[in-house]
């Protein structure tokens, strides 16, 4: 593509229009090819307008920034390469990419899920219903990402815009029409969604979490509102949001631009409900009441926090055109999520259960289902959990009560200590547990707190191991290291099996 019909696309302050042709983006230098386009990102670790030179010397034919030094000195050294000085250099990079890529975005129905818990759930429910329906879909989020048939590992909830539409044109190629993604609060602050047009979207709910980087939760639900202002596009068309939760209210008191699709478990909150709720380990079933009929929906997810993810993904599902009938099939065919509430295999008389719950909210939505389900057999509830580093440390404490107040016994270790010293999270976290009569065990290995945890329970015990789900390292001060929750408690089991 010649960088000048890219220019014509890009919000530039000013812009040089060399006549080269460009074929493709990056903002690592490292990853630069011959004929790409370099947008000089300046992040929370680096600068990227060090590199320019460097991206030069690989090839590169046209560079963006966002500083004016830079871009003087390409002017004045560099008369051959194409340059554009930019106010926002992620929106460039967004329309940079969009234009090289020829605009893949704009082949997809998108579907955004945003919220503190549920994301990667209703996604995945979502698009096993698409697919249940023979729609070609790809799915970006937290675990994995979709593109048709082909599993890719996702190292971001929401890439960067440039690797997102990178992921999209793929998906067009195998013929692809529908695509769901997870938008996080730093995604959508960032604008790493800058001028993708979101069709269908999802608010699951608001609790506390990432106060370390928005500073109060009305920044943070400022953050999460923007996905229903549209990012750099129009307000999506459909707005499927909990109107159960007070944050979720409020944003259908503001949201006068889109559809509203309200669901929820309350008369007065949702048109889409959820009544006649049954559940047990391994099922949830409930009747489907919509305004357009109602219906029996079975799913394999186990728990209340499930229903409310069922909610969502069949508003959406309705919202992109199915019917209540492939609703219902659609999630009745959808499969485990990875760590969120995974049972571990075991001959033992005893359930242990591997999931992803990193805040006070979700740990006593865990623990509240596995008390549901150990009740008939007088069972007891051991929780595992501990908090990240370098993160929100308000949470530690809270995390620690609610494990407290809901657990029989609580056992206490790391979860991403990152750079902080292990044993002051764990204390930190601990002040919270003994703010309750319930006793606790500190084991700073993760892994022999998992031994130490499922060889305290007894046949009917549910032992939930809270934090990772579906990670497989542990991020250390000394670096990262191989570490998969579901492997280590496979392995103690297959031991006193």
């Amino acid at each position: 593509m010649n960088w000048k019909t890219v220019c014509d696309g890009l919000s530039a302050v000013e812009r040089f229009c060399a006549a080269v042709e460009v074929s493709g983006v990056e903002y690592d230098s490292r990853r630069m090819g011959r004929g790409d386009v370099f947008v000089a990102m300046r992040g929370e670790a680096t600068d990227g307008n060090r590199y320019i030179e460097a991206a030069i010397a690989k090839g590169a034919m046209a560079v963006v920034t966002d500083s004016r030094e830079a871009y003087e000195k390409l002017r004045r050294e560099h008369a051959g390469v194409g340059a554009a000085l930019v106010e926002r250099r992620r929106r460039a990079l967004a329309e940079v990419s969009a234009a090289v890529m020829g605009h893949p975005e704009r082949g997809l129905a998108l579907s955004g899920v945003t919220g503190t818990n549920g994301k990667t759930t209703t996604a995945f429910l979502l698009e096993a219903m698409l697919r249940s329906v023979g729609r070609t879909c790809v799915l970006i989020g937290t675990i994995e990402t979709h593109v048709g048939d082909e599993v890719r590992v996702s190292p971001h909830t929401t890439p960067e815009s440039r690797d997102v539409l990178e992921i999209f044109a793929d998906g067009v190629k195998v013929g692809a029409t529908e695509a769901v993604m997870e938008m996080s609060s730093h995604a959508l602050e960032q604008e790493r969604v800058w001028g993708l047009a979101v069709d269908v979207a999802m608010f699951t709910n608001l609790t506390q979490d990432h106060l370390d980087y928005h500073g109060t939760m009305e920044k943070y639900f400022a953050a999460k509102a923007r996905l229903f202002e549209g990012v750099g596009s129009p307000a999506p068309r459909v707005a499927v949001i909990n109107g159960d939760d007070g944050y979720g209210r409020r944003l259908i008191t503001e949201n006068r631009q889109s559809q509203m699709m309200r669901y929820g478990l309350e008369p007065l909150n949702g048109d889409y409900r959820a009544e006649d709720i049954r559940l047990q380990a391994g099922e949830t079933q409930f009747i489907f009441k919509t305004p357009n009929g109602d219906a029996l929906m079975r799913s394999s997810l186990t728990g209340r926090v499930n229903v409310y993810n069922l909610l969502a993904a069949s508003c959406a599902a309705l919202a992109r055109g199915m019917t209540l009938e492939e609703v219902v099939a659609g999630a009745a065919s959808g499969a485990q999520v990875p760590g969120r509430f995974e049972v571990v295999p075991s001959s033992n008389d005893m359930t242990v259960v591997v999931d992803y719950a990193h805040t006070d909210d979700a740990l006593r939505n865990l623990i509240s289902l596995a008390r549901e389900l150990v009740k008939e057999r007088s069972g007891r509830v051991i929780t595992l959990f501990g908090c990240g580093g370098d993160r929100d440390k308000t949470k530690r404490p809270r995390m620690g009560r609610a494990a407290g107040e809901g657990s029989d016994l609580v056992v206490l270790t790391s979860d991403n200590p990152r750079s902080e010293d292990p044993m002051e999270i764990i204390n930190e976290a601990l002040a919270g547990v003994r703010e309750t009569a319930t006793r606790c065990i500190v084991e700073q290995d993760r892994a022999a707190a998992i031994e130490i945890a499922i060889r305290a329970a007894k046949a009917g015990d549910i032992v939930l191991i809270a934090g990772k789900g579906h990670e497989k390292v542990q991020i250390l001060r000394e670096g990262t290291v191989p570490f998969d929750d579901v492997a280590v408690a496979a392995g103690v089991l297959r031991e006193i099996a």
